[in-house]
């Protein structure tokens, strides 16, 4: 497909604006003018919509086809949330209007959101309090570390340490390293779990909390979890719950229950907003009783009256972390979604979830290796080291292939403790349907490696781009365009 100033026509136009009236200014440097005139394409309306139109048609989305992506939780999201989100009540409010110390009564409604939002996350979590400004989980990471840091030195304890699994996100040791502390891995058992033996060599009083994915990167609930957190505790660390893969235990289970201190939740995975392309996102942090003095400010709180205001005065409070109250679209979102399904409703959600990733489980363990065989949660994690061992094919071979099949490949090399992985999270939204089709594409890529490896190794041939050398791209990217209009 051409690029836009490729059909550029000369003299051809959409709309012919009316001569300026603004007088040119003479403060401007000769060296800040043009030269010439800016170098713009010339199409009509009709040619400008037609190529925008191509494009959203080349657009690969969860409205379009399936996206199983691993850890990402890239599921349908329901129109009625992006109703609600661009009511015009909301839509059109001023972002600094909430900033008004005392919380005008022009934000009430918004101002409720919020509350309630942090109400429901309550109670689902069993914290005794969220904040909802941070814009994402990482930043919700960094929030959770701020608080932990915080809560040591209101203590006097001089705390140097956080550990993390050797399955974490990427972020986890990141969000710590940023917040000051040195950061040690506990590798897993067998069974693809945070060992707990090894837990416990680690254990010392530098440790000021662990930071834990449950159920973890593979898709696995850990058994000793609350000896985990009996643990952490005992040396006065946190316990920390990242909470990107909640949509698995969603009402069967709350964090605040078995022991954990802090926790984020990616609103834009578990509770309906699009995910992916680098947002929207939000990444609100719940915390215990103990540490609810040292949340951000402000935090919006209820009156004897029933209106909402923003309380500022928390002397231990780690201050701002985002500027107004983050994405407050996105956790306008997830507010008609929990209001939607309701108790019973997140319950099934969890189940569905867990169905259908071991679903794929069941039907994919004959043709890939499956490093852990148990009852997995909401995704699974396979390895193509079998395949590359016998026919020369590699993950990243079987997630091209998976692009000709018209699905969005999984999550490729990630946990790095499995090899060669492949990490699929089908969601709870998916139908058996489609689960049936994407396993038969994934098997027919098996009979393709066996019998005719070098097409896979030629994948995708139907993309208007083929396969790259995806290391020299990112070596020496070459991001430059000679427009025909410019030279």
């Amino acid at each position: 497909m051409k690029l836009i100033f490729d059909k550029s026509v000369p003299g051809r136009c959409g709309v012919m604006p009316a001569k300026s009236d603004v007088p040119t200014s003479v403060n401007l440097k000769p060296e800040l003018l043009r030269n010439q005139d800016a170098q713009f394409p010339e199409l009509s309306e009709l040619d400008v919509v037609r190529h925008f139109t191509d494009l959203s048609n080349k657009n690969f989305g969860v409205d379009t086809n399936f996206y199983p992506l691993g850890s990402c939780t890239m599921k349908y999201n329901p129109k009625v949330s992006e109703l609600i989100a661009s009511d015009t009540g909301f839509a059109n409010l001023h972002p600094l209007l909430p900033q008004l110390r005392g919380g005008g009564m022009l934000t009430q409604g918004a101002l409720q959101v919020i509350y309630e939002t942090d109400m429901q996350l309550r109670e689902i979590t069993g914290m005794a309090g969220f904040t909802m400004q941070p814009m994402a989980g990482a930043h919700g990471e960094l929030t959770g570390i701020m608080i932990i840091a915080a809560y040591h030195r209101a203590n006097g304890n001089k705390k140097t340490t956080i550990l993390v699994p050797d399955t974490a996100h990427g972020t986890n040791p990141a969000s710590a390293a940023i917040a000051g502390y040195s950061v040690k891995t506990v590798p897993s058992n067998k069974d693809g779990v945070m060992d707990f033996d090894a837990l416990q060599e680690m254990m010392d009083d530098e440790v000021a909390g662990l930071m834990l994915t449950c159920p973890n990167t593979l898709g696995l609930f850990n058994p000793e979890i609350k000896r985990i957190c009996d643990l952490i505790h005992s040396v006065d660390g946190l316990v920390y719950y990242d909470g990107a893969n909640l949509n698995a235990v969603m009402g069967k289970v709350r964090p605040g229950d078995i022991g954990f201190d802090i926790v984020h939740l990616n609103l834009h995975k578990t509770f309906a907003t699009p995910h992916g392309g680098g947002g929207p996102g939000a990444g609100p942090v719940g915390v215990d009783e103990k540490l609810l003095g040292f949340l951000p400010v402000s935090l919006v709180v209820k009156r004897d009256d029933g209106t909402f205001a923003l309380e500022y005065n928390r002397e231990k409070s780690i201050g701002y972390i985002a500027p107004f109250y983050g994405n407050f679209a996105i956790v306008l979102r997830a507010y008609a979604y929990i209001l939607m399904l309701g108790k019973e409703g997140c319950l099934r959600v969890s189940e569905n979830a867990v169905l259908n990733a071991n679903y794929i489980k069941e039907r994919l363990k004959g043709h890939y290796d499956l490093p852990y065989r148990q009852v997995c949660k909401h995704e699974c994690v396979f390895s193509a080291g079998n395949l590359l061992t016998k026919y020369g094919i590699s993950a990243l071979d079987i997630a091209k292939g998976l692009i000709d099949a018209g699905f969005h490949p999984p999550t490729m090399y990630f946990p790095m403790t499995v090899r060669e992985a492949l990490m699929v999270e089908p969601t709870e939204t998916e139908s058996k349907e489609t689960l049936d089709k994407f396993c038969d594409a994934m098997i027919d890529l098996t009979e393709i490696a066996k019998n005719n490896p070098e097409q896979l190794k030629a994948a995708p041939i139907s993309t208007p781009v083929g396969r790259l050398d995806e290391a020299t791209a990112a070596r020496k990217p070459n991001i430059s365009y000679n427009c025909p209009l410019c030279g």
